[in-house]
């Protein structure tokens, strides 16, 4: 069952939005060659305590950490880990906050120094996914549109869109109905509602879309060894358009 949030509990929302949106906006300054990804983990858990929210998923079905740290062929779901980061990796950083009930749920993918050219296309490509996706996230659109313009304009590019791992409802949980691929065709899918509220978060491969998981039962990578991009924002279906509570 879709729920439906009103308009003052998505003005509720926005603070749970916001503090991810700030955590953000803290590492992107600390993500260089050197820094580990257990260091940002570090940071996220201090982060979340002092502006009085909680990290959601640690324990979510076992996951054991307040981040996913998702380097180069890793699509989603990264363990942090005490590897540096090097000179020309990607990292997508994804965290999901608590705060007064409700949940925020953004992921940022990042350019450790100098990355390649391929690498900056990928990443460019994939946020400007991202927003289209957001621009046709309308009262009366269904969710066909919205991903039809993530997937091809990731085509158009030469890239792949993951289809295995989907977008999600959002609310007093991190997954909340209803789920969905970043793929699809003009008019087809549920019809958007005002008081919707999920992520839009495509995953976009350099090569094939296909994956694979870890022997950790987490960690997704693409099964060809290509980079993957990601980036994510909690948005509300509004009368006057799209909200972005995952921005500040």
């Amino acid at each position: 069952m879709v729920i439906l949030k009103s308009r003052t509990e998505i003005e509720e929302m926005r603070r749970a939005g916001q503090i991810v949106a700030a955590f953000h906006q803290a590492i992107a300054d600390m993500i260089r060659p050197g820094i580990t990804t257990n260091e940002i983990e570090s940071f996220a858990v201090q982060f979340l305590k002092e502006n009085g929210a909680k990290a959601y998923t640690i324990g979510y079905n076992g996951y054991p950490y307040a981040t996913c740290a998702s380097v180069n062929d890793v699509i989603a779901h990264g363990f942090p880990s005490g590897k540096p980061l090097k000179e020309g990796d990607i990292v997508t950083i994804d965290i999901v906050a608590e705060a007064d009930g409700w949940i925020g749920d953004s992921a940022w993918c990042y350019a450790v120094g100098e990355v390649s050219e391929e690498a900056r296309k990928l990443m460019r490509v994939t946020k400007e996914c991202l927003y289209l996706g957001i621009e046709k996230a309308v009262v009366g659109n269904r969710i066909g549109d919205v991903m039809h313009a993530v997937q091809t304009h990731a085509e158009r590019n030469g890239f792949s869109v993951v289809r295995d791992l989907l977008a999600h409802g959002v609310g007093r949980e991190m997954h909340e109905e209803p789920n969905f691929p970043h793929v699809g065709n003009p008019g087809k899918g549920f019809r958007l509602k005002e008081g919707m509220v999920f992520t839009i978060e495509p995953m976009i491969n350099v090569g094939k879309a296909l994956m694979t998981t870890d022997a950790d039962g987490w960690t997704a990578r693409t099964a060809d060894g290509s980079l993957s991009a990601q980036y994510e924002h909690t948005i509300a279906i509004t009368a006057d358009g799209p909200i972005i509570l995952t921005e500040q």
